[in-house]
């Protein structure tokens, strides 16, 4: 076993029983392949919360800072996940983005950049329509509709991948792209909530 596998089976047994979790769209989710998940940010237990209910192991893009705390940045790199430094465009992540859906791998991003303050759904940012439209990865919106209270219901729902090909042939911008996998976020927290 792994050590991805390990603590994913470590989180579920903490989180589970504090925060029930509902999983919606299972069938949804490409079984081979590069994926782009895109999925809105409410908390910050999004990140485990996707871990342990994606059917396969995600590589998330995770703030720089948090490679830099004592333990916890080494436990972030050994689950996968890679720095990204805010606020800039930042080279090297969007080289590792594109090698890991090259080579089949889940990419997690938040494409909002930060955690909503109020739930609501932020404006994305263009480093999702960037992924999207450089590689052939499937782009698969999900939501996790909260509120985080303990002992209250969680929901997560991955809907069905965008079609972006009409984008690629049309050399949309990255801006665009971002914005129709925004609203498929959008759609699915409305169906859901």
């Amino acid at each position: 076993m792994n050590f991805y596998s390990f603590a994913r089976g470590v989180v579920k047994v903490v989180l589970s029983p504090i925060y029930p979790v509902k999983v919606i769209g299972h069938e949804h989710f490409p079984k081979t392949d590069g994926v782009l998940l895109c999925t809105n940010h409410i908390d910050n237990l999004d990140p485990p919360i996707v871990g342990i209910t994606a059917p396969r192991p995600v590589s998330f893009m995770a703030k720089e800072e948090l490679f830099n705390v004592p333990i916890l940045g080494n436990v972030v790199k050994r689950l996968k996940a890679f720095p990204v430094k805010r606020g800039m465009s930042d080279r090297e992540a969007l080289r590792v983005g594109l090698k890991l859906l090259k080579n089949g791998e889940v990419l997690g991003l938040f494409p909002e950049g930060t955690r909503s303050k109020d739930g609501s759904l932020g404006k994305g940012l263009a480093g999702a329509g960037f992924f999207a439209l450089r590689s052939n990865a499937a782009v698969v919106p999900c939501a996790i509709i909260g509120p985080y209270k303990p002992f209250k219901r969680l929901t997560v729902v991955y809907g069905k991948p965008i079609d972006m090909d009409s984008l690629r042939e049309q050399k949309a911008s990255a801006e665009d792209a971002t914005e129709v996998i925004m609203n498929s976020i959008k759609e699915l927290i409305d169906h859901h909530s």
